[in-house]
Formats: C-alpha cells, structure tokens, sequence
C-alpha cells in the first residue's frame, strides 16, 4: 500500500461498482516510483478490501486528497477492433493504475487546481440535479461538457446502430458551429461601435473572437484530439487572414493540414 496525496484532475466517471478518475500526484513528498499521473478507482465491493463506507459521493475534481492506494503497471485486454485502453492511458500520460484502499481518506482542499475541470464538474452536477431522466442527463452532459461517460451502455449501442454515435462527442464539427456563430456576434456588435470600427475591422474582430470562442468550448468539453485539430485550422486560416495574405483556399487548407 502506498499513501499518496494530489489532486483529482479529471471528471469522476461512476460506475456500478464506484468511481474511476485521474488523480495528479503531488511532487513533495511523493513516494519513490510513483508517477505523476494514476488512473484510480475508488469501488464498494469490487475488491474485498477496498474502501466500503469512504465519502465517495464527495469527490469532485479540482479537490486534493490523500489516499492509501494500491497501484499497478497500465495495462488492459485487447481484442480485435476493440478500444487500445492502454495507448487511451498513454496519451492521458497515465503511468500507473490501482485502486483505493480501505483507508482513511482525507479530503485535503476543496479547491486545489484544474478550475476548467471544476467549472465541467459544476455544469454536470447542475445537469444532473436538474434533469429527472438519467438517460436525457447523460447526453446532455456529453453535449455539454463532453462527458461521453455518462451516457448509458444501452443508449451508445443504440447511437451506434442508427450511425450517429459521432453526434454524442465534441467533435470539429461542433466546435466550428460554435466559432461561427460567435463570431457572428461580435461582428454584429462590433459595427455598432464607431470607435470599435476604427480600431480594428468588424471582420477582423470576428475572426479573432470566433477563435478564442472555440478555444474555450474546445477547452471546456475536454480538450479532446478532434477538438484541437479543429482550433489548431481555425487558428491557421484567422492568422493567414489576419496578414492579408490572399492565398488560394487550396494553399490555405494545405497549411492548416501542415499544422495539425
């Protein structure tokens, strides 16, 4: 058993048997071979000595805490054409699985780090205390905050069946809607203003806020891989367009497929 204190950096996903989260490693003090980033379930009954009675319901992420923990190398089954969880954890930079022990654990700070992860956590909460279906919850949480964990088994299976299960993600599609329609707005706005005008161009201001729009929406659903592609070509094309060079949109897709 290895006592380790850090931070919850990720949205706790539950489970039947409990909860599974990222939980970020505190350096000080940290015990030899412990890497910085562990992928942690916290269960009642999976194991026979985990922790039965602990205050899971409290978790949240941005919180620290102090754990008894038993942890092992990442590793996972893998079938043909099924899900690689162990290249999902090496992307993650989880070095390190395990579980909560049946120990005391010690609620450290309540607000300790990863703020975007907290605010994600405040909308999923207020999602789910407002929205009496569970199921209607879970999508809405996906959609909201890109928390695709809290749809059910049942409805991703009948997502993927009817073929639109890559609606139920952030993807770039969603993320240009977004940049689109708030850019939109500034540049509405932004032509009501004399001085504004006379600043900076309507159009260029729209361009710069639909991207810094998309940036937080991509932020704040996870900072997914589609996500970033979306924001790194949305991020190519306004700076191309910002320097007044007048390429071919050929030349202009071909530099943003560069970046990405």
């Amino acid at each position: 058993d290895v006592v380790v204190s850090g931070v919850v950096a990720s949205l706790p996903q539950q489970g039947p048997s409990g909860l599974r989260f990222r939980f970020a490693v505190d350096r000080d003090g940290a015990p030899a071979g412990v890497p910085p980033t562990l992928a942690l379930g916290w269960y009642a009954g999976f194991h026979e000595d985990v922790a039965l009675v602990q205050p899971r319901a409290t978790l949240r992420a941005g919180q620290r805490w102090r754990f008894s923990v038993r942890l092992r190398q990442p590793h996972g089954s893998l079938n043909p054409h099924g899900f690689d969880v162990e290249l999902a954890w090496l992307e993650q930079g989880v070095r390190a699985t395990g579980y909560v022990r049946d120990a005391p654990a010690t609620l450290v700070d309540a607000n300790a780090g990863f703020p975007i992860e907290r605010a994600r956590q405040r909308v999923r909460d207020a999602i789910e205390a407002h929205v009496v279906d569970r199921r209607a919850a879970g999508v809405l949480a996906a959609l909201a905050v890109g928390d695709q964990g809290a749809i059910e088994r049942d409805d991703w299976e009948l997502f993927r069946n009817t073929g639109i299960a890559h609606l139920m993600s952030i993807s770039g599609l969603h993320v240009t809607m977004f940049a689109w329609l708030f850019g939109a707005l500034v540049a509405a706005l932004w032509r009501r203003s004399v001085r504004a005008t006379h600043l900076l161009p309507a159009t260029v201001a729209a361009r710069w806020g639909g991207l810094a729009a998309a940036a937080a929406y991509a932020a704040f659903a996870g900072w997914g891989v589609p996500a970033q592609r979306t924001v790194w070509m949305l991020a190519t094309v306004t700076l191309l367009q910002s320097l007044g060079l007048r390429w071919p949109w050929s030349l202009v897709l071909l530099a943003a497929a560069f970046v990405v």
